[in-house]
């Protein structure tokens, strides 16, 4: 899976979550999760368990912490999916 396609993704499932779409529409892979889209820190568990559903994969607790901006996500999905 390209850089994009895991963006496009990545971008899906936090959509419900942000409280500015339009930054994350923007697709600024250093666009933080938190500050910037204004994703609630509760809802990012729910986001991470997401990523492990459509990407059929298991994030540890320690890189599940390190998800703070679009990149790290797409970093997280790619290397491991």
């Amino acid at each position: 899976m390209d850089q994009q396609e895991a963006l496009a993704k990545i971008s899906a499932i936090i959509k419900p979550y942000a409280k500015t779409p339009a930054e994350l529409e923007a697709g600024n892979l250093e666009a933080r999760i938190l500050e910037d889209l204004g994703v609630n820190s509760a809802r990012l568990v729910d986001i991470i368990l997401a990523f492990e559903d459509e990407f059929d994969l298991s994030i540890d607790d320690d890189t599940a912490d390190s998800v703070r901006t679009l990149g790290d996500a797409v970093r997280v999905v790619t290397a491991e999916g």
